[in-house]
């Protein structure tokens, strides 16, 4: 049974560093998308990052890109997302995600699988 489990939010000042973790459960990162989204209050769910080794892409949003990195340790199955230089802008609900067999994707409904969310909060 496809699993996954966030963990590493916390509330930061402007400027620090975060890594959030997802450990999941029947998941081979040589056979999966691994994703992570987030939802500042109000907003719509956004893509930050995702990867996919069969098709060999990754995607950052703009904002993210040169501060977060993803990543996973394959062995142990967990994903991570390291933010780094965090702005109050990121802010938000965050969420890792993954599909069987998918390229690396921004679309919400090209995962089936989620986690239930971790909180980071970015004060100024």
């Amino acid at each position: 049974e496809v699993q996954l489990v966030e963990s590493g939010g916390g509330l930061v000042q402007a400027g620090e560093s975060l890594r959030l973790s997802c450990v999941t459960s029947d998941i081979t990162f040589d056979q999966y998308a691994i994703a992570w989204f987030r939802q500042a209050p109000g907003k719509e769910r956004e893509a930050v990052s995702c990867a996919s080794n069969i098709h060999g892409n990754v995607y950052y949003l703009d904002s993210a890109k040169g501060r977060f990195t993803v990543s996973s340790d394959n062995a142990k199955n967990i994903m991570f997302l390291q933010m780094n230089d965090l702005k109050p802008e990121d802010t938000g609900t965050y969420y890792c995600a993954s599909q069987w067999g998918l390229y690396c994707s921004a679309q919400i409904y090209e995962y089936d699988y989620w986690g239930q969310g971790t909180q980071v909060t970015v004060s100024s």
